[in-house]
């Protein structure tokens, strides 16, 4: 009898174990909603998903996760609608892209994840006010306060500046052993 093993490697392992819990928060956050009475989806759970992701995985897996997040929600809840989907999954791409760009230019980790949201939100309010403008979305320019994604830009700024010292500690210990 032939039988073939499926081998996972750690890597992939822990990829399946992240992307599995943001589909999860993606799941669950209309229905914690609904039953809390608290708008968490002002949260930007995708957005906050993603940078874990983004820090605890790799590369690929973000922007898979980047892609499949905005889809997965569309077809589970049928909500966003089907443009503001894809320009959320450009958003999220944008963001993974620039986040390894800056990380590697600007030696400020905290400062470089924070202009990569900002920049990524730049794009996104000024397509999505191209969208509105021309006719092709009908909805509030801004939905979530603006004050509140800033604060979430910044926490998660804070995580990964944190996560990645963190990092570079161990590292270097490391090393020096």
């Amino acid at each position: 009898m032939n039988s073939k093993v499926l081998v996972l490697s750690e890597s992939k392992i822990t990829n399946i174990i992240f992307d599995l819990i943001s589909l999860s928060v993606i799941t669950l956050t209309p229905a914690l909603s609904h039953l809390t009475s608290i708008p968490l989806y002002l949260l930007e759970p995708m957005r906050i998903m993603l940078i874990i992701t983004l820090l605890h995985t790799s590369r690929k897996n973000a922007y898979v996760l980047a892609f499949v997040l905005p889809l997965f929600s569309l077809l589970i809840s049928n909500h966003p609608s089907l443009i503001k989907t894809i320009l959320i999954a450009a958003e999220l791409s944008l963001n993974v892209y620039l986040f390894f760009l800056l990380i590697t230019k600007i030696n400020n980790k905290l400062i470089a994840t924070f202009i990569s949201i900002l920049l990524s939100k730049i794009f996104y309010y000024t397509v999505k006010f191209i969208l509105i403008s021309s006719g092709l979305m009908k909805e509030d320019l801004v939905n979530t306060p603006l004050y509140i994604q800033l604060l979430i830009a910044f926490i998660l700024s804070i995580y990964t500046f944190w996560v990645l010292r963190k990092r570079e500690l161990a590292d270097s210990i490391h090393y020096d052993l």
